[in-house]
């Protein structure tokens, strides 16, 4: 029987065989599946911030919310979970929601939450099969780890499958 696991903003989890996993409300987040194809086990995190630097020395760090720390967290628990080292990803989000006359000191978040992850795929030596990032609309996205096929909803739009 397939089950949706739904995952919240800042968060992630790892689920397998029959299962989709699922997040809402990707603005400038961006939603990474790792996946592996052989034992149908995977995570999906909903990412909200590229890196944790500014954050260190809080009580209150939530790793979940940043790319540098959730990834390698979700990686090890998906491996943990009996997975191969035949790992791939997908993403999708990483837009840029709302329009400022001056770049903020900050950047565009939605483009340097995309970099990160890219980045931290390719020291892990992760390749990433697919993505749908960018723009300005906000999406949502569904991930069934029995097919592998990751369903994007962009608001307002068609469905999208990567």
């Amino acid at each position: 029987m397939e089950n949706i696991v739904k995952v919240g903003i800042s968060d992630y989890k790892i689920a397998q065989g029959k299962n989709k996993l699922m997040t809402l409300g990707l603005g400038s987040c961006v939603a990474i599946v790792i996946y592996d194809p052989a034992k149908k086990i995977g995570g999906l995190s909903h990412i909200m911030l590229p890196d944790s630097q500014l954050f260190q020395g809080r009580k209150d760090l939530k790793i979940e919310k940043f790319a540098d720390l959730a990834i390698p967290v979700m990686i090890h628990e998906i491996r943990k979970a009996g997975s191969t080292k035949n790992l791939v990803a997908k993403i999708a989000g990483g837009a840029s929601m709302f329009q400022f006359s001056e770049v903020s000191k900050l950047g565009n978040i939605g483009d340097r939450n995309v970099k990160m992850v890219t980045d931290i795929l390719k020291q892990w030596q992760i390749p990433l099969i697919s993505s749908h990032t960018g723009g300005n609309i906000g999406r949502s996205v569904t991930f069934d780890l029995d097919t592998a096929k990751m369903e994007v909803k962009m608001v307002n739009r068609e469905k999208f499958e990567i």
